[in-house]
């Protein structure tokens, strides 16, 4: 069986779904691996980051905020969507290496939603096939016995989370929750 190779994704859109709206960022970063027994990588060693291109001309003013990126300058200077996730796959395929590589999130729901839909639209395949994907906030629940509802980060134990701060900088955020997974993996609530 091969081990499981953990990417923490995060991703930063201009609107709520992927194909009328554009992901106008992505950032991994490598949170560890498992043969059952989880090794913590160093989040901030193994990463990968770009600033794409918007694919439409819509976008919500306040989700392009958050992010704090300038669409002028993203469709000035944005890598190619096409390119950048073909860069991504053979980035992933090369970190991985004989490990199966597993996306990790906070939530994980949106950010897998339109890392995977650019990765079938642009490239025809996802690296991390269709169900390679690991949801950090169920983690925690199911960890701590607690409803979904009360799987937040502002209720969980102080040392389960990153001492980095959450900026909406997407590879910030990937190294950020890499952390959180790799205590939440560690944890012996």
């Amino acid at each position: 069986m091969r081990a499981d190779v953990y990417f923490s994704l995060d991703v930063e859109a201009d609107g709520p779904i992927p194909g009328p709206y554009s992901m106008v960022s992505v950032g991994l970063a490598v949170a560890g691996r498992s043969d059952g027994e989880f090794r913590a990588a160093d989040p901030a060693a193994e990463t990968f980051y770009r600033e794409l291109r918007p694919i439409s001309d819509d976008f919500v003013p306040e989700a392009l905020a958050v992010s704090g990126l300038d669409r002028a300058a993203l469709l000035r200077d944005g890598a190619d969507p096409a390119a950048a996730m073909g860069e991504l796959s053979d980035w992933v395929t090369r970190t991985a290496g004989k490990g199966r590589p597993v996306i990790v999130a906070y939530p994980a729901v949106f950010d897998w939603m339109f890392l995977y839909w650019y990765l079938l639209r642009f490239t025809g395949s996802s690296v991390f096939g269709h169900s390679g994907c690991l949801d950090i906030k169920t983690l925690y629940a199911v960890r701590a016995g607690v409803p979904i509802g009360a799987a937040v980060k502002s209720r969980m134990p102080a040392h389960l989370l990153s001492k980095r701060r959450h900026t909406h900088h997407a590879l910030d955020d990937a190294i950020e929750q890499a952390e959180l997974f790799a205590n939440l993996m560690n944890w012996e609530p």
